[in-house]
């Protein structure tokens, strides 16, 4: 059986950037197909028009309004096809970059990634795996001050993808040699 794996970069550093190297390191240990999409050129933020076409119907929607869900469309398509997400979540200023949340609000979708029950939302997303290459320069993955991590497996989770793991570069700046040793051994216990 085929194994997809769906690599997303998220640095603005397309060279020296160590979430590139290890979502790269992370993709070739999984091997299987892979869809790539690099967020380095910033996806459009969503607005009004978006914001009103999500909101129609799909089947009363105008040409206009298709036309301004096609990229978040293409982008959940490379969700679906995929078995495992790889992504590179580089911490600025204590958060995601704006690139990694512009692709997080065009693929959070009420009725096509996820949908509100009786009992609360409930993703459509299941039965997919996430693995998350992190990188901080003086922020500990875990910690009171690190706002990337837990958002990211709160909306993974939110679209249906509970299976998130870890993998930490953290703390480069006080020791990088041991950040990324320890990333490396971390991407080597991985289960391929």
């Amino acid at each position: 059986m085929s194994h997809t794996v769906l690599h997303v970069d998220a640095s603005a550093r397309l060279n020296g950037s160590t979430t590139r190297q290890l979502t790269a390191q992370i993709v070739e240990k999984l091997g299987g197909k892979v869809i790539h999409r690099d967020l380095a050129d910033a996806l459009p933020q969503i607005d009004e028009t978006w914001v009103n076409a999500n909101l129609t119907p799909a089947d009363k929607r105008t040409g206009t309004q298709q036309q301004a869900l096609a990229l978040s469309d293409a982008l959940i398509a490379e969700i679906k096809a995929a078995d495992t997400l790889v992504i590179g979540v580089p911490l600025y200023n204590f958060s995601v970059p704006t690139a990694l949340k512009a692709w997080i609000d065009q693929i959070g979708r009420a009725g096509v990634t996820f949908r509100y029950t009786e009992t609360g939302p409930e993703g459509l997303m299941e039965g997919k795996r996430a693995i998350l290459a992190v990188a901080t320069g003086g922020t500990s993955v875990g910690s009171d001050i690190d706002f990337a991590t837990q958002y990211m497996r709160h909306f993974l989770g939110f679209i249906g993808i509970t299976d998130v793991e870890i993998v930490a570069a953290d703390r480069q700046l006080v020791d990088a040699e041991q950040a990324l040793s320890g990333a490396l051994a971390q991407i080597d216990a991985l289960a391929a």
